[in-house]
């Protein structure tokens, strides 16, 4: 099959997906397509929001319609590596058995991931980045494709530890989820109260998607949309003789290489699924501020001053 013909297959199994998705998640088609772009580019997303958005349900769907096995993990101050991971453990004839964690998955939700300590947090790290964990010197390959979709609630703070630049670096996406409208949350409360019980079909599998993830990376890129990719994320690094006045006054540090390539990836997914078969100007703009958002480091003023991380974004586009 033609790359012509797997893109336009592409539009029409993401319409097929949004659908199935809808079934049960109600709104947010915004936070959806951007978990789905990071799902066709291979990237890990962030999920940020209040308690009671349906973050976990979200998660669970989506895994349900693309077919891949899932599993949650509840981050908590007292999770140990190994709880995550798998241990090692002597059988009966005395040999070391390894017994896999939750991590051996499609799909992983890290529940609260700001819960839990950094050497917990850091066990993540290798998953994330290898696709691989080691145990007692022995790598073992995670199966493929393989997602790390994390939460953290923005409210409580107490008893957390934010998550180092390093780790958040590794997430592509970071998703805002923000309150239903009305009319939304009235749909919600009819679907969740009654006794109709709806069925998500699987509507990928696991080698389908990694598919998808090769014909994304084969999507041509014109140099110009490279270069202005390149030249957004360059203006956020307030060291940069490129940088405009707004961002030396109120960032501290950038975003570095990482986000030029996930902003090329990303647009080159989010061309595909608008049935485009090289990315613009206009891609890249469409998935800069949820590939930026985690990146930017405001300084003080910033923060005394009340402008977020949205509006140095949005002076940027």
């Amino acid at each position: 099959m033609s790359d012509v013909a797997a893109v336009q297959g592409l539009v029409q199994k993401h319409a097929a997906l949004k659908k199935e998705i809808a079934k049960i998640i109600v709104g947010q088609e915004e936070v959806v397509d951007q978990i789905l772009l990071s799902i066709y580019t291979g990237g890990h997303s962030l999920l940020i929001g209040v308690p009671g958005l349906a973050k976990t349900l979200m998660v669970n769907t989506i895994a349900q319609a693309l077919g891949l096995d899932f599993k949650r993990i509840q981050f908590t101050p007292d999770l140990m590596p190994s709880d995550i991971l798998g241990s090692e453990v002597l059988d009966q004839n005395r040999n070391f058995k390894f017994i896999k964690g939750p991590i051996f998955a499609n799909i992983i939700l890290a529940d609260e991931i700001n819960r839990t300590p950094p050497k917990t947090q850091a066990a993540l790290l290798e998953a994330m980045q290898e696709r691989a964990v080691t145990i007692a010197g022995q790598q073992h390959q995670l199966a493929l494709p393989y997602f790390v979709l994390a939460t953290q609630n923005p409210i409580e703070q107490e008893g957390t530890y934010p998550l180092p630049e390093a780790q958040l670096d590794r997430f592509m996406f970071a998703i805002e989820l923000k309150y239903p409208t009305v009319q939304e949350e009235i749909q919600v409360v009819k679907n969740t109260t009654s006794d109709v019980k709806e069925t998500v079909n699987a509507l990928f599998n696991a080698q389908q998607i990694l598919e998808v993830q090769e014909l994304v990376r084969r999507i041509p890129v014109p140099d110009n949309v490279v270069e202005y990719a390149v030249n957004m994320v360059n203006g956020t690094r307030p060291a940069q003789e490129n940088a405009s006045d707004f961002v030396k006054n109120y960032v501290d540090w950038g975003a570095g290489p990482r986000a030029s390539q996930n902003l090329i990836l990303a647009a080159k997914a989010h061309a595909a699924i608008n049935a485009k078969f090289s990315p613009d100007q206009e891609d890249v703009r469409a998935v800069a501020t949820g590939i930026l958002r985690h990146r930017i480091i405001k300084n003080y003023k910033a923060d005394a001053e009340g402008i977020t991380e949205e509006d140095i974004i949005a002076k940027l586009l």
